[in-house]
């Protein structure tokens, strides 16, 4: 991890993954009693683009919201909705309401509930809620984390070993990546040959089902959230260019150092 955890009481962190544990459970709860129904949809681009905003991302937002400052409310948070609202607090949490909102829109089941706590900028514990999928990911330390899927709970472990003849490589551009630059990583679009949908892209990395996710232009609320999650499943997680992922933008996830390197070299022609 990019963070030093000796910073941080392991107990705090187990406490505050076990309350992002029980908070997802509230939050597929809470979808299925009060969103499971017809909602409505803006563009938040409004003729410059098409960026997507739903009445249920902003109640999941405040559901969220009320919930974290009833339990910390000394505590910042920065939402995608209602943005940030800063404390004196070391701890500040991060929250995507509804990440793949687009997904969400069309009836595609793999948008998801995302939500980082932050120690100095830095996340140490996230939670990936999937309601429609009925589970759900999150850490409990820098080391374990956990897959919830009907009630069943399992260890996360990457596929530590993969190599570069046998790996299963997921991707998205979202738009970003314009089809000249496309031209110039001709190995990395032969080896993207599994689907990436939203979050849940880097889920399947952290249960060892692809082992190396890119995807562009991550927000931090579209990352911070996992970045503790592939960390303690023994991924690997950086930009494109090798930097802190907390600083988001074009995100590579993988599972063990060796293929992230290679790849790291075939993605160099687009930085």
């Amino acid at each position: 991890m990019w963070l030093d955890m000796n910073q941080i009481n392991r107990k705090k962190i187990l406490f505050y993954g076990n309350f992002l544990n029980h908070l997802a459970k509230d939050l597929t709860k809470f979808y299925r009693d009060k969103l499971d129904k017809p909602f409505k949809v803006e563009n938040k681009l409004k003729g410059k683009g098409y960026d997507p905003v739903t009445t249920a991302d902003k109640k999941f937002e405040r559901f969220i919201r009320l919930k974290i400052q009833k339990k910390f409310p000394t505590h910042g948070i920065i939402g995608e909705e209602f943005g940030h609202n800063k404390t004196k607090s070391d701890f500040t949490w991060v929250i995507d309401p509804i990440d793949g909102t687009r997904s969400f829109v069309i009836g595609n089941p793999t948008w998801s509930n995302l939500i980082s706590l932050n120690f100095k900028g830095n996340p140490i514990v996230g939670l990936a809620n999937f309601p429609k999928l009925n589970k759900y990911y999150y850490n409990v330390s820098e080391k374990i984390a956990f897959v919830v899927e009907k009630g069943k709970k399992r260890k996360l472990l990457v596929n530590k070993k993969t190599s570069i003849k046998n790996m299963k490589v997921s991707g998205a551009f979202h738009g970003w990546l314009s089809l000249k630059k496309q031209q110039k990583i001709p190995k990395v679009l032969k080896l993207m040959q599994f689907p990436s949908a939203d979050a849940l892209g880097y889920a399947n990395l952290c249960e060892g089902r692809v082992d190396i996710v890119l995807q562009c232009q991550n927000k931090i609320w579209d990352i911070h959230p996992l970045i503790p999650i592939i960390s303690a499943a023994g991924g690997i997680v950086t930009t494109w260019d090798n930097k802190n992922p907390k600083l988001g933008g074009n995100i590579l996830a993988s599972s063990n150092r060796s293929i992230h390197k290679k790849m790291l070299n075939l993605l160099k022609p687009v930085l």
